[in-house]
């Protein structure tokens, strides 16, 4: 290390091994081929140094994360769990969900008490605030039961925007999952951040939601994780999202 050398500067290829894409040898071979990328340059030199915590990274142009001084938490909230780390009503919050972790964790955005799925749990402040900031516009996925059997027509009128007592709101996507009894599932998806904006807006067009879940977060999918239950971000979705808010 050179005199002014920052201490926590590393060879590449042993950044990328301990980011878990490869081991250090087939690294280096990455590396040789110019499959890497450091700041947007590629890097072919074995001997080359990078800083973890700062160095943007890609390998076959996709994102790695390596530094892992924050956690990044996806959870399955349960229906009737208030969306806080700490309630002063005595009711179940989100610490419940991460146990004894010894990280101050804090949730990016919120879920109503009444909506259950995906929310993230994270000690990494300004990703939080990146993440949830309505000018990075992830999108966000939600399934709903809904009174009534949704017509194939709704579709077209929700894309084209529906005027609520706030102002407008346009989803990104809006399928029927399925209609049985008088009662429907549906998806939609929309960036929009406004407190209870799928509710307020499936029941202006006729169809009270009966129950709700978040089931995506941009490219982050609940997928089959349990109600309750925690899982940290893989390296392709942290790599993903740094991306998509900028760090």
């Amino acid at each position: 290390m050179t005199d002014g050398e920052p201490e926590r500067l590393m060879r590449l290829q042993k950044a990328l091994a301990q980011s878990g894409v490869a081991s250090r040898r087939t690294s280096e071979t990455m590396m040789a081929a110019g499959r890497v990328e450091v700041n947007g340059a590629v890097v072919t030199q074995l001997g080359a140094k990078v800083d973890p915590e700062t160095a943007v990274i890609r390998v076959d142009g996709a994102r790695i994360p390596v530094a892992q001084a924050y956690v990044y938490l996806v959870g399955n909230k349960p229906r009737g769990m208030v969306s806080s780390m700490s309630d002063e009503q005595g009711r179940r919050d989100l610490s419940s969900l991460v146990g004894d972790r010894p990280e101050r964790l804090f949730h990016v955005g919120r879920l109503d008490t009444d909506t259950s799925g995906l929310i993230m749990l994270t000690n990494h402040g300004e990703f939080a605030h990146r993440l949830a900031h309505p000018s990075f516009e992830l999108t966000k996925t939600y399934v709903a039961h809904v009174e009534g059997a949704v017509s194939p027509h709704l579709r077209r009128r929700l894309l084209a925007g529906i005027t609520l007592e706030d102002g407008p709101v346009q989803p990104d996507g809006f399928k029927v999952v399925s209609t049985q009894g008088g009662k429907s599932i549906v998806e939609l998806a929309l960036h929009e951040g406004r407190n209870r904006i799928v509710r307020r807006l499936l029941t202006e067009v006729g169809h009270p939601v009966v129950r709700l879940s978040r089931t995506a977060i941009g490219p982050i999918r609940l997928g089959d994780l349990s109600t309750g239950r925690v899982r940290q971000l893989n390296t392709g979705e942290l790599g993903t999202l740094l991306d998509a808010v900028g760090l």
